[in-house]
C-alpha cells in the first residue's frame, strides 16, 4: 500500500506575494514612523553665523559638547560669517529639515535683519522652526583706555563736542549693536561714526588695539579684557546691573531710561523639521543649561540662561522684530 500523505499543519496559508508585499510596505512606512527615534543618525552641525571667539560662537562649543554626551553623536561647530550672520542663517534656511543642522545666533541680530536688508535671501519666520532661546548677555558700553571719558555722562559729552570723532565699533552693519548704538543717536542726539565688522570678536580686537575708540558688544567676550585692563566699561545695558561686572551702572541709571538692549542667543532648525525632533532638541539643551556647571559657566561671564520652549522663542522673535523695525524706520537706517 503507499505510504499516506503527510498531514499538512491547519491553518490559513499566505500568499507568496503577499508576504513579500507585506515586507515592502513595512519598509516604506519605517521613515515615517521610525524617523524621530532614529535622529540623531549622524554628526549635528551647529552654524554659527560670526566668526570664533564672539558670544554665540563661545555658546555653541559649550553647548555642543555637552549634546555629543547627551545625544551620542559628534557635534561639529562650524563659523560661516558675513552680512551680519545673514550668510550663515541662509546656509541652515536652505538645508535638509531633519535636524542634523542648526543655527545657534544672537536672535537681535537675525530679528533685525528683515527690516535692514531689502534682498534677504531667506524669510525669518517662514523658513526656521525656533529650538530654544539659549541665553542673554547684556551689552558691555566700553572704550579704549586712552578715551578720557571715565562715565557715560563724559563720553556723551565727547561725542556731543565732536560730532562723528569716535568710531563706534560694530559687530557688522544692521546688528544688535549697531542698532542699540543708533538707539543711543535717537534718544541723546549725538552722532558716532560707525565702522562695521564681520563680528563681534574682530570689534572687539580693533577697540583693544586702539583702532576704534568705543563699543556695545556682549557681556561674554567683553568682560576679560575689562578685567585685564584692556577696555574701560561705562555701562551695561541690562534692565539691573550684573554679578559679573557689579560696579558698572546700567545705561538706564546713567540717563537713558528704560533702554535695554543686549545679545540673545537661540537655536533654530529649518522649518519642517519633525516637531519630535524639535522637542528632543530643546528638551536637550534646557538639560544642558539646567546643570550647576553650565549655569555656574555661564553667570561668571554675565550671561543669564533663558531656556524656554520652542513657542516662547518664537514669540520673543516676532517682539523683536517689531522693536527693532521701529528703531530703523525712525532713523532711517539703510543697509547696503
Amino acid at each position: 500500500m503507499p505510504a499516506p500523505s503527510p498531514r499538512r499543519p491547519q491553518g490559513r496559508t499566505l500568499n507568496p506575494l503577499a508576504i513579500c508585499a507585506f515586507a515592502l510596505l513595512a519598509q516604506l512606512a519605517l521613515p515615517v514612523t521610525g524617523f524621530a527615534q532614529a535622529w540623531p543618525a549622524k554628526p549635528i552641525r551647529i552654524v554659527v553665523p560670526f566668526p570664533a571667539g564672539g558670544t554665540s560662537d563661545v555658546l555653541a562649543r559649550a553647548i555642543g559638547q555637552k549634546l555629543h554626551v547627551d545625544l551620542g553623536q559628534p557635534v561639529v561647530v562650524e563659523n560661516r560669517a558675513g552680512a551680519n550672520g545673514n550668510i550663515g542663517a541662509g546656509i541652515v534656511a536652505k538645508s535638509a529639515a531633519d535636524g542634523h543642522t542648526l543655527l545657534l545666533t544672537d536672535v537681535g541680530a537675525l530679528s533685525i535683519s528683515p527690516s535692514v536688508f531689502p534682498d534677504l535671501p531667506f524669510d525669518v519666520v517662514r523658513d526656521f522652526a525656533p529650538v530654544v532661546l539659549v541665553s542673554y548677555s547684556p551689552h558691555v558700553l566700553a572704550v579704549h583706555p586712552s578715551v578720557s571719558a571715565k562715565s557715560v555722562k563724559a563720553l556723551f559729552a565727547l561725542a556731543r563736542a565732536e560730532p562723528g570723532k569716535l568710531n563706534f565699533a560694530t559687530a557688522g552693519a544692521g546688528s544688535a549693536a549697531h542698532l542699540a548704538g543708533v538707539d543711543i543717536e535717537l534718544r541723546t542726539g549725538i552722532r558716532w561714526t560707525f565702522v562695521h565688522y564681520k563680528g563681534g570678536s574682530q570689534a572687539i580686537t580693533d577697540v583693544v588695539g586702539g583702532h576704534s575708540e568705543v563699543l556695545l558688544n556682549g557681556m561674554l567676550p567683553v568682560a576679560p579684557h575689562v578685567r585685564s585692563g584692556k577696555l574701560r566699561a561705562l555701562a551695561v545695558s541690562s534692565a539691573k546691573r550684573n554679578a559679573a561686572l557689579p560696579d558698572i551702572p546700567t545705561l538706564a541709571e546713567s540717563g537713558l531710561p528704560g533702554f535695554e538692549s543686549g545679545s540673545w542667543q537661540g537655536l533654530l532648525a529649518p522649518a519642517g523639521t519633525p516637531p519630535e525632533i524639535v522637542g528632543k532638541l530643546n528638551a536637550a539643551i534646557r538639560r544642558i543649561l539646567a546643570t550647576p556647571a553650565m549655569k555656574a559657566q555661564l553667570a561668571e561671564q554675565g550671561t543669564e540662561v533663558r531656556a524656554d520652549t520652542p513657542a516662547a522663542m518664537a514669540a520673543f522673535l516676532r517682539a523683536e522684530m517689531a522693536r527693532w523695525e521701529k528703531v530703523v524706520r525712525e532713523a532711517g537706517v539703510k543697509v547696503e
